[in-house]
């Protein structure tokens, strides 16, 4: 009788236990960041609850425009990560690595938005200390953009490993973890956008 390999095994068996893609420490990571990202939400919405008038004002000067154009350059960013997992899982190393490139050019192109929209601001004298709705909006903006560059920079290590051939359909839990922190720098703007840009 043949010997059974171990995904027979398994399959048979023992099932293999269910557990999130990516490092586990990556996602205690994650969720320290959205408990730190919703406790902001949370400060901004009651915030604004007691000054109405102030909010939706300050609102009507923001570039909805922009923050929608970035909005879709992560969904696209989160997209072209799903594809790179995707890739790999086929054992497609350098499509991977492009669809990482891709990933980390929205990021890019995220920052540069952002860049001329601060500009436009400081250049008009709104700044921080203009009044309670451009402090919300700095601070959250400007933390979210720091962790759209620390998703670059997780995803630029990924993506020179998956260059050299450093994953493959059995070993890309790398991968997954960096896949992971960038889709979460993406929900959280999905969730800043409305928030902060929209909702009157």
């Amino acid at each position: 009788m043949p010997a059974m390999n171990a995904h027979a095994l398994r399959s048979v068996g023992h099932p293999p236990h269910p557990h999130p893609p990516g490092d586990l420490a990556i996602w205690v990571f994650i969720l320290a960041e959205l408990a730190a990202f919703f406790a902001l939400f949370i400060t901004y919405a009651f915030t604004r609850l007691r000054h109405l008038e102030l909010f939706a004002e300050m609102q009507r000067t923001l570039d909805s425009d922009a923050g929608m154009l970035n909005t879709l350059l992560l969904i696209t960013g989160s997209w072209c990560v799903a594809r790179a997992v995707a890739a790999i899982k086929r054992n497609r190393c350098r499509p991977s690595a492009h669809w990482l490139l891709a990933a980390m050019l929205t990021g890019v192109g995220f920052l540069v938005v952002k860049y001329f929209e601060y500009g436009a601001k400081f250049a008009a004298g709104i700044g921080l200390e203009t009044n309670l709705f451009y402090t919300f909006y700095f601070a959250l903006t400007m933390f979210h953009a720091m962790h759209v560059v620390l998703g670059m920079v997780i995803l630029g290590f990924v993506w020179r490993k998956a260059l050299s051939g450093g994953y493959s359909a059995q070993d890309h839990r790398g991968m997954e973890t960096g896949a992971a922190y960038w889709h979460m720098v993406d929900l959280v703007w999905i969730i800043l956008f409305p928030l902060v840009y929209v909702m009157r």
